[in-house]
């Protein structure tokens, strides 16, 4: 068995339930927090430490040898060590309630081109890196990948006819902070065998970092929107400044409200779109994301959150004409409390990044209460891909966010310091309120002044609402929303606008 090196050996019991599986981890969690918190060795072969990017693209899990693919709906597949992964995660298998280790094997791997100089070199003790699930999800004929583990405490899941995109991530700790993020990771796993009419898949996961370590049982449905029920429990070695939990990692390099814009021929590139958060009051809020010139950190205060996601919402391909990345598919992915979170703050982070291969949006929720050293804290939580808003959601949504110069050509009124906004409902009542109805808008701005206001019919049962803002060398914090006697007919639209954008 391949243990990393900051661990005591404390092998789970035999003929256990799944419980005392689980609790068997908590306490290997527990006694972790307990002691001084040491970096896993990067133990890698010579042979495995060197591998470049080329070569380790050359090395792949052969499909054949996917574990349990003729017993079951569901089968493993592996990653390689090597290249920047050069800490090897432990992996087990739990079947009638015998725990076995899964060790490396060469034969389970396709090495090609330059990768075949691999075999020639001792590869003991290569580990792997990570690991990925299959499942029919689009027809009974073929195993779709549906979920990846791979790197620190990240995961993806994908639905029905999506592709990869956004990530989730077990913790998030001191995100954009002076002090620089601190990054947990997940060092051992152990995945019950699924059987042969099993729709769900259920795995345990030590999580250890300077900070806390903490155990982790995650139970996965693949589907149209496939669902990870996560149960953690996490210790604390220190203080823990920041806590985020339910992490979302995303990218977003331009869009339609995007101040400057690439030379480039696809008109939006990003894997999500908005910041979509369901608070306690019953207010659905949409923030359109953003590529900003400097670190932009957003809280939403809240106390017991319904959920919060982030959306993938436009998803027609003509939207970002890509065929390669295919961003039309990327899933929306939604957090929903199963215990209440209580008093805290839903917190965005939106960090510049000059291209689409950096992923520089991060939500997550951070609670009132801090974590200290010698806590201990429970999470428990569904995490799930989605195509659309969740159920609940049934007011008018955001399906467009424009802005621009306030001028009007032939005037020759100078509104250097205003800017033109619009902002486009559609769905839910909307659909069923014809133009001649008294719909309001209902606006306010924390700074800055809002001029201009109005709001009128637009063709296809759509909502438009147009303000002008005017603000002196300081971000204004801006909300609204339509209303009809009285009652709100869609999601409130908040954006801050940067006059310096």
């Amino acid at each position: 068995m391949l243990l990393l090196g900051c661990f005591t050996a404390l092998p789970l019991p035999v003929n256990a339930n799944q419980d005392e599986h689980f609790n068997r981890v908590i306490e290997r969690a527990q006694k972790l927090a307990e002691q001084t918190y040491q970096a896993p060795e990067e133990s890698l072969p010579p042979a495995l430490q060197d591998v470049n990017y080329d070569t380790y693209r050359q090395i792949r899990f052969a499909p054949e040898k996917a574990y349990w693919r003729d017993e079951s709906p569901f089968n493993l597949q592996l990653f390689h060590s090597g290249f920047i992964f050069q800490t090897p995660i432990t992996l087990n298998i739990i079947e009638n309630d015998t725990v076995t280790p899964l060790p490396f094997s060469s034969d389970d791997f396709q090495y090609d081109d330059d990768a075949q100089a691999l075999l020639e070199q001792d590869l003991t003790g290569s580990g792997h890196a990570g690991f990925r699930l299959h499942y029919p999800l689009n027809n009974q004929d073929y195993a779709d990948e549906f979920a990846v583990f791979l790197g620190a405490s990240y995961f993806r899941l994908t639905g029905q006819g999506q592709t990869y995109g956004l990530s989730t991530r077990g913790l998030a700790i001191d995100t954009a902070s002076p002090e620089g993020e601190e990054f947990p990771a997940f060092r051992e796993f152990w995945l019950y065998k699924p059987g042969a009419n099993d729709d769900e898949i259920t795995l345990l996961a030590l999580l250890d970092s300077p900070s806390l370590s903490g155990a982790y049982r995650i139970t996965l449905h693949p589907g149209e929107q496939t669902d990870a029920e996560i149960d953690a429990r996490l210790f604390a070695r220190s203080d823990v400044a920041k806590l985020g939990i339910a992490p979302l990692t995303s990218m977003y390099a331009f869009g339609e409200a995007s101040d400057e814009r690439p030379d480039d021929f696809r008109p939006q590139v990003h894997d999500s779109d908005g910041l979509l958060i369901h608070t306690g009051a019953d207010e659905w809020i949409w923030r359109p994301l953003s590529n900003p010139k400097n670190v932009h950190i957003s809280s939403f205060l809240d106390d017991a959150p319904n959920g919060f996601g982030l959306m993938q919402r436009q998803r027609n391909f003509d939207r970002y004409l890509d065929m390669e990345a295919q961003y039309h598919l990327r899933p929306s992915q939604w957090v929903a409390p199963i215990e209440p979170w209580g008093a805290g703050h839903v917190e965005l982070v939106e960090i510049p990044t000059p291209d689409e291969t950096f992923d520089n949006i991060v939500a997550y929720w951070v609670a009132d209460e801090p974590l200290k050293a010698g806590e201990s804290r429970k999470l428990h939580y569904h995490t799930y891909t989605l195509n659309d808003v969740p159920e609940k959601h049934t007011l008018g949504q955001v399906i467009r966010t424009r802005h621009g110069t306030a001028n009007v050509p032939g005037t020759g009124e100078d509104n250097a310091l205003k800017r033109q906004f619009i902002v486009d409902f559609q769905g839910g009542p909307l659909n069923d309120i014809a133009a001649d109805q008294p719909v309001e808008l209902e606006i306010s701005t924390q700074t800055g002044e809002a001029s201009a206001a109005h709001v009128m019919p637009l063709p296809d049962n759509a909502w438009r609402a147009s303000f002008r803002i005017e603000s002196h060398n300081e971000p204004s914090d801006i909300r609204l929303r339509l209303m009809l006697n009285g009652q709100p007919i869609s999601e409130t639209w908040n954006y801050v606008w940067y006059p310096d954008a």
